[in-house]
């Protein structure tokens, strides 16, 4: 069948169709973190002295021993089996985005043929995967591939249930046989101990005397765009790629502001209740779903959990979306910018720290100027974003990202810090040396008897920052969609620990001089603003004077592509960084630069050759064939667009021919030449073809136009 014929299918199916039936949803209490093996259960089924030694080790990290890992293995086995479970899997998350996964059977066989099950203590500890098959840069050669799995007791197992039977997963770190880091979970565990060990320092120094362990804590606002899978199959660039790299403008879009908070298509509000269903099962406790700002986008936002699981939960929440829109009948798009001129997708990470003792040490409570210990923190967090912004940008680059950094959708790609008016107001009082009593945001009275006054924040939002604190949290606000947060996750941690260790030195000599715990601590942070105040900046960051006063003025870099971006972690601040703090070595820092560079290179390189193929075998025949019609009639139009589409079609053609010239090139001295070529030519010659090939769009006839368009993909659900 045509590719015309296949979109007027499309649409009739999808048109006709009625919404995926589900069961009703049970009440929550009773399907809550039902498919976990967390502490609840394990308190369950396991002696007291094994449950007491693995609740140590779940919230302390102490060590556990040998003979209670057979035990904790044995009664986690009978509860997977009991669920239906016949295979195991040691769970990780390598350098990619994604999960990775190899199941094991419980069965083991005996002489005379029966089978009994077996999990010992090693097999739950203990996996071993190839090191070599995942992106490790240059760390594993193909003749030396072994790794090792290990279990991450902190991290709950969890039961992934299909038609025909269920699988224990047990999240797990990843490394090499020589030991370096090939995951994204080891690092993030590094950098929390890194901060947790900096931030004792400070709180003792401070005469806290009973202080927890420190974590830091996440909840990521991720956004999606759903589109029928019928649509989604007639469009290769979706498939491969993620994103429409053809597509003309819609004539409504999301102008009329009447999408955000809409009411939510039945459709979507089915496959939304089925998948938090599955969500609560695992203990992920989505918390918030509504429509977005573009039409076909919609968000799901958590809430707040320990930085290490809310990482697992995010893995393990992308990959319940897809397979719960595909039961549906959708296709969820995580990609940062799948469809040209409307919004994007980002990931707003949602990040601060605090133990059981002290509480959120963020949370600047009613009278901040007066919070020292919540000073500091915040201090410590201004001056991180200041010495290592251009580290941030790194770790949230990727082809994808590059596409809404900057626009007037999401932050720019100069990182600054958002305190609000409050904050904003004692951190200057503390750079110029005169403290006054910050104002309430005061009472909200719009005069109707009705409606209940309440107390305002103290200040408002700013949806125009990268890096904005939002009342007792810190809000990154340009990670990417379809990104890991663990990367994010580490470098706040990273930089926060840094800024700890610097305010504790700071500190413990203001203290010795016998200067009182107030004037020492507005001492250092008077240095500190003085260094580092630059970094906060509460106007429109989407403005052009902010682009040129941060630069020129503030000493702040703007860094627009990848490309820019990811040499950052060659840097010897950042390999020194990583390196004090115990998170990288050089050689893993290396590898990541290594691994995220390569990435960038080959998916431009996959983008570049769909427009080829996709331009010259389905759009160029749809415009011959065009063509062909209208002079098939014989008639002589005052005004014909065969001229326009002839042109039209010639252009982007010879726009396809410069780009597979540009494309076979491969003399590059260095990686990073090679992703500025793609950044600053490839990428500029795809936009050419893509124009071309938009316009036609709106010349050749709507029955002869292969791919589904944007208005229906977005608007028919």
């Amino acid at each position: 069948m045509s590719g015309n014929k296949s979109r007027l299918k499309a649409i009739q199916e999808i048109t006709s169709a009625k919404p995926f039936e589900t069961e009703m949803t049970q009440p929550l209490k009773k399907i809550w973190a039902c498919d976990v093996f967390g502490l609840h259960q394990m308190e369950e089924s396991l002696s007291k002295s094994a449950f007491k030694a693995i609740k140590k080790t779940v919230q302390s990290g102490a060590v556990l021993e040998p003979s209670t890992a057979d035990i904790v293995a044995a009664a986690m086995k009978d509860w997977a089996m009991s669920k239906g479970a016949k295979f195991f899997s040691h769970i990780f998350y390598p350098m990619t985005n994604a999960t990775a996964e190899k199941h094991d059977g419980f069965i083991i066989t005996n002489s005379d043929g029966t089978c009994i099950t077996e999990f010992t203590g090693s097999l739950l500890i203990k996996g071993e995967p190839d090191g070599s098959s995942f992106p490790n840069g240059s760390l594993r050669m193909t003749n030396a591939a072994r790794g090792y799995t290990a279990w991450d007791p902190t991290s709950p197992p969890y039961m992934m249930h299909t038609a025909n039977g269920a699988v224990l997963m047990i999240p797990s770190v990843f490394m090499s046989w020589t030991g370096e880091a090939l995951d994204k979970k080891i690092p993030l565990l590094r950098s929390n101990s890194a901060m947790d060990s900096a931030a004792q320092k400070v709180l003792k120094l401070m005469g806290e005397t009973d202080i927890a362990t420190l974590n830091s804590s996440c909840g990521a606002e991720q956004e999606y765009f759903l589109i029928d899978e019928n649509f989604a199959n007639a469009r290769p660039d979706l498939l491969l790629a993620g994103r429409t790299l053809f597509g003309a403008p819609l004539s409504k879009g999301q102008q009329f502001d009447d999408h955000y908070f809409g009411a939510i298509p039945e459709r979507v509000q089915v496959f939304m209740q089925d998948f938090e269903d599955k969500l609560y099962r695992l203990g992920i406790p989505a918390k918030t779903h509504h429509n977005e700002v573009a039409p076909g986008q919609f968000e799901i936002a958590p809430y707040f959990e320990s930085a290490n699981v809310a990482a697992d939960h995010q893995q393990l929440l992308m990959t319940m979306m897809k397979i719960t829109a595909k039961k549906h009948g959708f296709l969820c798009l995580l990609h940062e910018k799948p469809f040209a001129g409307i919004n994007g997708s980002g990931k707003h990470v949602n990040w601060s720290v605090g133990n059981a003792t002290q509480g959120n040490l963020l949370d600047p409570g009613h009278t901040p100027h007066e919070n020292l210990n919540f000073l500091l923190f915040c201090g410590a967090v201004i001056r991180g974003v200041h010495k290592f912004g251009p580290l941030l940008r790194a770790v949230i680059a990727s082809a994808a990202n590059d596409h809404r950094l900057g626009a007037n959708e999401a932050p720019p790609a100069i990182l600054s810090v958002y305190l609000g008016t409050q904050l904003e107001k004692v951190f200057d009082d503390i750079k110029t040396g005169a403290l006054h009593v910050p104002t309430s945001g005061g009472l909200m009275d719009l005069g109707l008897s009705q409606i209940l006054q309440f107390e305002r924040d103290p200040g408002d939002r700013n949806r125009t920052s990268p890096f904005a604190f939002t009342g007792n949290r810190f809000e990154f606000r340009a990670v990417g969609s379809s990104q890991s947060v663990s990367g994010p996750l580490v470098a706040m941690n990273t930089m926060l620990a840094d800024s700890l260790e610097w305010i504790a030195g700071k500190l413990e000599a203001a203290l010795s001089n016998n200067s009182n715990e107030t004037e020492a601590v507005f001492a250092v942070l008077k240095e500190l603003m003085e260094e580092h105040g630059n970094v906060i900046f509460g106007g429109d960051g989407y403005s052009p004077e902010w682009h040129k006063t941060a630069v020129e003025e503030r000493g702040l870099q703007n860094i627009p592509t990848t490309a820019d971006a990811l040499p950052v972690l060659k840097t010897q601040e950042v390999i020194d960084l990583f390196s004090r703090t115990g998170v990288f070595t050089p050689l893993e820092l290396a590898s990541r630069f290594e691994v995220y560079a390569e990435q960038y290179v080959l998916s431009i390189e996959v983008e570049a050759k769909l427009v080829i193929e996709m331009a010259t075998t389905m759009i160029f025949p749809a415009a011959i064939s065009y063509l062909s019609s209208i002079a098939s009639t014989g008639l002589t139009l005052e005004y014909s667009p065969a001229g326009a589409v002839a042109e039209t079609a010639s252009a982007m053609m010879a726009s396809v021919e410069q780009l597979s010239e540009a494309i076979a090139l491969d003399h590059f001295d260095t990686i990073e030449e090679h992703m500025n070529f793609l950044a600053k030519d490839v990428c500029g010659l795809m936009l050419d073809a893509r124009a071309s090939a938009d316009k036609l769009e709106t010349l050749v006839a709507d029955d002869l136009w292969p791919l589904p368009k944007y208005r229906e993909m977005l608007f028919i659900k």
